[in-house]
């Protein structure tokens, strides 16, 4: 018979990180509850993933990034934004071509199909986050973000 694990007693020699009191995790959670809301909806319509989703949003708002600078500006992984940009220009979504003949560099842009799928998503997105600033009052809104503001400076 499989013995359970109990939680550590208090002031064991292993404390273990209590994850619902934990901001990154609460963080976290909040932020996928938010994107799969969001997600669900255009999965289903586009066969798009959140992390193409996310690539094409900051496509739309920055024009002519590389990969490395989605990436940077989206704080994902390199090869999760890599393999994402790759069904991107697979399904036409998204136009790579070389910068100024240097091939070590590419120049990405939303395709007409791209920005058609944009336009459809956006203001879903937009949407939902109404509907969950919506559950705060305006001082409450005002403060969420100063404070995320103060937390995402440099």
């Amino acid at each position: 018979m499989p013995n359970p694990r109990k939680p550590a007693p208090v002031g064991a020699e292993h404390a273990p990180l209590e994850l619902e009191h934990f901001l990154p995790y609460r963080l976290s959670i909040l932020s996928n509850t938010v994107s799969q809301a969001i997600a669900d909806d255009y999965q289903r319509r586009y066969d798009l993933s959140v992390t193409e989703w996310r690539v094409m949003a900051v496509l739309a708002r920055f024009h002519g990034l590389s990969a490395r600078e989605v990436a940077e500006r989206t704080a994902m992984d390199k090869v999760a934004v890599s393999r994402a940009l790759a069904r991107l220009v697979e399904a036409g979504r998204v136009h790579r071509e070389t910068h100024d003949g240097d091939k070590r560099r590419s120049v990405l842009n939303l395709t007409e199909a791209g920005w058609l799928i944009h336009d459809d998503v956006a203001p879903m997105a937009r949407n939902r986050e109404r509907e969950v600033l919506a559950k705060l009052d305006a001082e409450e809104q005002e403060w969420l973000t100063r404070i995320l503001d103060k937390l995402l400076a440099h």
